[in-house]
């Protein structure tokens, strides 16, 4: 599986990319149907809620998307994983 992290207004460190990459492998116990993994990391100094992650899965059929907004990065690479997994759960339950 390829993964492929964009930083936006955001600095990649070593620790935040082995800290993704991690978590994304993670969802491949799920299911060995996962081709690509796109994390979109964001940074906002506006808005209360001030790191995004989105990601995409590239998956046969209709591809998987999550998105979390919170104030602590981590926190949100968390939570956006944990959507992950209930949604390659429940689409591995139908087929």
């Amino acid at each position: 599986m390829q993964i492929h992290l964009s930083p936006r207004h955001l600095t990649l460190t070593a620790a935040i990319y082995s800290f993704v990459a991690e978590k994304i492998a993670h969802l491949e116990q799920i299911t060995d149907d996962i081709l690509a993994a796109h994390v979109v990391l964001l940074h906002d100094e506006t808005k209360t809620k001030k790191h995004t992650v989105k990601v995409h899965l590239a998956v046969p059929g209709p591809d998987i998307h999550a998105e979390d907004a919170e104030d602590d990065l981590y926190v949100a690479i968390d939570k956006v994983v944990a959507k992950l997994s209930q949604q390659l759960r429940k689409r591995k339950t139908k087929l």
